[in-house]
């Protein structure tokens, strides 16, 4: 086998589209990650934040957690983490466009490596706000992708399966930890409770919730099926990998239009990708049907207007050796930190999103082991008196179960952009954007309350703080201080269709939710000298 034969047996030349999917892909992923710690990162975790960065760096060492504002000429401000975050979206956009893809083979790898450092400077020190883990899938997959090269070169099959044994991590390891985790998940009833308990439904949740049973275990087993088999079919020739990738991304857009999960299911549904050929892709567009093998067409220049493969006189010429050789390098040593993560798969202690090294690569991922099966909304709630004085503090041990009275005896609540609260509003559409406040309420409600941040938050609302109320939805007293503040406990529930009809009947407006069975978990309280 001489070399030509070699570089010809490593190139993927049937993923160029691939490619492009996910370089691009991973560009909008990481402009809208620097969009939102560009707006919520001050607020949450600034210098006046609730949990402040400065003081946890203070606090913490380099090798805890690594960033770029530990360096003492580029110490932590608000001001430089929004450089960071306009650097960063800067060159999110230029992949975006292709700019990278268009020079060199080896531009790509500065590029994604540098939107990498940056992000991870602010993951590092972001605290609960930023212990997702599509925070560190993000991150993981923006330092690989680079590695496929720009358009000078062929894609290489080592690189591509990289990208596939890493959506077995992500896919199969969610489905072993559902399956060694929540009972609901063996006995397919799961899905009988999670649209309505996930973190943020969406206007789809409600309905997919009140599907009937044979559908929700239907939902479960296809769920188990795709997440324990499909991944590995990828490793096959195609197009069985395309077909496979395809149920995989399928799944996913299903989570995608019933529920918000920042940019986990996009991130997925990219990896995905590395699993589909050109040839499919042409398929699925009225092309004819794929060839069967491992590698089934050449590299051709996608900046080219050729639509169609064309004989390659030598691969050498479309995969030159030095690149090649950088490309096994790294896939070498990425197997080498992937063996944990190997390990960790076939435990039966199995972890979930977490890291084995200080970089973050070669993770383990995993998501919902375990099912709720009750909706629990945590309300906050503010007082001011009357100028009159004839209203007195009212409902202070909260018994009403739609709010009416709270409002009635001067307890207004204060609404979140995304999280459940008035009964009347259906679920947003907030997904890719991430909006941490309101993922962090659903931890809490779950018995997360008893951290700092909570406590923070309280007194930033208590006190008018206007930098915490930017991140909320409406404001009931236009940005004014409370002179009380509590905080109740309320059970959720999806409106039933009986029950919106009755609303309709008796001319009231149709509710999304109902909800019952108030709790106070903090008594009222003035806060505005704290």
């Amino acid at each position: 086998m001489d070399l030509s034969q070699v570089v010809a047996l490593l190139t993927a030349g049937d993923h160029t589209i691939s490619r492009e999917i996910i370089q691009r892909g991973f560009g909008v992923l990481f402009l809208i990650a620097f969009a939102s710690a560009f707006n919520q990162f001050p607020a949450l975790l600034g210098e006046r934040g609730l949990t402040p960065a400065p003081r946890f760096i203070a606090l913490t060492s380099a090798r805890q957690a690594p960033s770029l504002f530990r360096w003492k000429r580029f110490a932590y401000s608000d001001r430089r983490l929004r450089l960071v975050c306009v650097i960063g979206m800067v060159l999110a956009a230029s992949a975006i466009i292709g700019l990278p893809q268009a020079g060199p083979a080896w531009v790509p790898i500065p590029v994604f490596l540098a939107m990498w450092a940056l992000y991870f400077s602010i993951v590092s020190i972001g605290q609960r706000f930023y212990g997702f883990g599509w925070e560190s899938l993000l991150l993981e997959a923006g330092f690989l992708i680079g590695f496929l090269g720009s358009h000078e070169v062929a894609p290489t099959l080592p690189m591509i399966l990289l990208l596939r044994w890493f959506v077995i991590r992500v896919e199969f390891g969610a489905g072993m930890i559902k399956m060694r985790g929540d009972s609901s998940w063996r006995d397919l009833t799961a899905m009988d409770y999670h649209h309505q308990t996930q973190p943020m439904p969406n206007p789809l949740s409600r309905r997919a919730h009140l599907m009937p049973g044979w559908w929700h275990k239907a939902e479960t087993l296809g769920s188990h099926i795709v997440q324990l088999a499909a991944p590995w079919l990828l490793f096959l020739p195609q197009p069985i990998a395309s077909f496979a990738a395809v149920a995989i991304i399928i799944t996913q857009l299903a989570l995608v239009i019933s529920g918000n999960y920042a940019w986990l299911n996009w991130a997925t549904i990219l990896l995905a990708c590395s699993g589909i050929s050109d040839t499919f892709f042409r398929w699925i567009v009225g092309g004819p049907f794929p060839d069967w093998g491992w590698n089934v067409g050449v590299f051709t220049d996608p900046t080219t207007e050729a639509a169609d493969f064309v004989a390659v006189p030598d691969p050498v010429e479309t995969l030159p050796v030095w690149w090649l050789i950088i490309v096994l390098v790294f896939v070498a040593w990425q197997a080498w930190l992937n063996v944990p993560a190997l390990r960790n798969l076939f435990s039966p202690n199995q972890l979930m999103n977490a890291s084995f090294n200080r970089l973050g690569l070669g993770n383990a991922y995993g998501a919902f082991g375990s099912m709720t099966e009750t909706r629990n909304e945590i309300i906050i709630e503010g007082w001011i008196a009357p100028e009159d004085g004839s209203a007195d503090r009212g409902a202070d041990a909260g018994g009403d179960t739609d709010g009416a009275a709270a409002i009635d005896n001067g307890w207004r609540e204060y609404r979140f952009k995304g999280k459940p609260g008035d009964v009347l509003r259906r679920g947003p559409v907030v997904a890719p954007y991430h909006l941490r406040l309101d993922w962090l309420m659903w931890f809490a409600a779950l018995g997360d309350y008893r951290q700092t941040w909570f406590t923070a938050l309280l007194r930033a609302i208590g006190s008018g703080d206007p930098q915490i109320r930017r991140l909320m939805g409406l404001d009931p007293f236009d940005g004014a201080a409370p002179d009380l503040i509590r905080v109740r406990v309320f059970t959720y529930r999806y409106a039933t269709r009986t029950e919106r009809q009755a609303a309709t009947a008796a001319g009231e407006p149709k509710p999304w939710w109902v909800r019952s069975d108030p709790r106070i978990l903090v008594r009222p309280i003035d806060l505005r000298q704290s």
